[in-house]
């Protein structure tokens, strides 16, 4: 395996991505009855994830897409007793008191970490319209900071007199607290000003989708000066599927299948059917496929072709375990200490990266 690196001791946190949003595929485009969203194969994946040894799992949100995800997560909890739950919640689609509930619920259910002091229950923060509701770029960041501020407010166990554009609340603390007795972590992503605003004052960790190595290192740096603006540190997530085989060849292989039978149409409804298939990120990531050369490789073992079926994360890291483990290790020296990834079908790349990579590098909870 690749030689003692200075990043390899530092852990991080390394999570998987339960395809509740009808995102799971054995040829992209092409729809698979069997890796539908269900309750059934989504559980799979959670417990698959677990048992493979990840820190935590991405369960989605959307809309007009798939499962629920509160409905899902209070299903899946009891049947899990390792691995952190990354709940995805749409702001547009809730009410902050309502929202504190549901967290602290959903923090008992899932239960205690190993330690017994703290949950297993982190929060995803989506800036989201209300369905059928479109709200200027702005003020639809300003609510969600504004939520961030009442929930986190209110699950630090503190009464609340919020007097803001969006709400106008005078409360208590909820009765069920969480384990811990505080807020579990928000992770948060967006690219615009105004996304960045919004997380360096309300966020606890910043998600990037892929990009080139310099953005990345350019992004990190913007928002830890907005962050220290406000008097606040963030930690950095980044958001990517990968490819992981004993060779580059068999890597490169299993992305070439994965386009094999996509067409062209199919791939841009696919990209138009999300409720946020027009933001900034998802531009960033057509901008990465349309810089990529012919292989679709943009940099070094980041590939773009994903992103020809996918409105969001568009991405892969692909590879042999050394350079995938190689990869991770450059990010993580640019300060990135949490990974969520994904692959198709997810079941089947959570054991690859299980097998191949996850054993040759320090992970565990991140702590915020």
């Amino acid at each position: 395996m690749t030689d003692a690196n200075p990043h390899e001791a530092i852990p991080c946190e390394i999570a998987w991505f339960s395809a509740l949003c009808d995102d799971d595929y054995e040829f992209l485009g092409v729809p698979d009855p069997a890796l539908k969203s269900s309750w059934d194969h989504c559980r799979n994946i959670v417990l698959r994830a677990e048992e493979g040894g990840f820190d935590n799992i991405l369960l989605p949100s959307g809309y007009s897409l798939g499962l629920d995800t509160t409905a899902f997560a209070a299903a899946v909890a009891p049947l899990v007793r390792r691995i952190k739950l990354l709940w995805a919640t749409r702001i547009g689609e809730d009410w902050p008191p309502q929202l504190a509930r549901r967290i602290a619920t959903l923090d008992r259910i899932l239960g205690p970490d190993a330690t017994g002091t703290a949950g297993r229950l982190n929060v995803n923060i989506i800036s989201s319209d209300m369905p059928g509701e479109t709200i200027a770029s702005a003020p639809r960041y300003a609510r969600a900071t504004e939520v961030m501020q009442i929930v986190r407010t209110l699950l630090n166990g503190q009464a609340l007199d919020h007097q803001g554009e969006f709400y106008q609340l005078k409360l208590d603390p909820p009765r069920v607290t969480t384990i811990s007795g505080r807020c579990p972590a928000f992770y948060f992503g967006g690219l615009s000003h105004e996304a960045r605003e919004c997380a360096a004052q309300g966020a606890d960790v910043y998600l990037m989708w892929p990009d080139t190595m310099d953005k990345v290192r350019e992004t990190i740096a913007d928002m830890t000066q907005r962050a220290a603006r406000f008097g606040r540190t963030l930690k950095f997530g980044y958001r990517a599927h990968v490819i992981v085989r004993e060779t580059e060849e068999e890597a490169r292989a299993w992305a070439d299948r994965l386009l094999s039978k996509l067409d062209d149409a199919a791939g841009a409804a696919i990209r138009a059917q999300s409720l946020d298939a027009k933001n900034y990120g998802v531009q960033r990531q057509a901008e990465l496929r349309s810089a990529a050369g012919g292989d679709g490789f943009v940099e070094d073992n980041l590939w773009t072709g994903i992103g020809r079926a996918r409105s969001g994360c568009g991405a892969a890291i692909v590879g042999n375990p050394d350079q995938v483990l190689a990869k991770l290790r450059a990010y993580q020296a640019e300060g990135i200490e949490a990974f969520i990834l994904s692959g198709y079908p997810h079941a089947q790349e959570a054991d690859l990266f299980a097998r191949h990579v996850l054993p040759q590098i320090a992970h565990g909870p991140l702590a915020v």
